[in-house]
């Protein structure tokens, strides 16, 4: 009987020392930081390589109707 409940208390230290460690959390935290960034990278250059398209498109467009511009 007392083998049981050491045997138990030993798989509760060890269970509870596996949910305390947090040795793997700082890795965890700079891949998601990385992604968001990245993320924000992606869309920012979509936005950007979007709006000089515009622009180019009116410059381009002006050129064609050069009189009405």
């Amino acid at each position: 009987m007392i083998d049981l409940i050491v045997r138990a208390q030993a798989s509760w230290i060890t269970l509870r020392a596996r949910f305390e460690d947090e040795t793997g959390a700082v890795a965890t935290e700079y891949a998601l930081l990385l992604t968001l960034i990245a993320l924000a990278i992606v869309a920012a250059s979509t936005a950007l390589g979007l709006a000089i398209a515009g622009k180019l498109q009116s410059g381009a467009d002006c050129l064609n109707t050069l009189p009405n511009c």
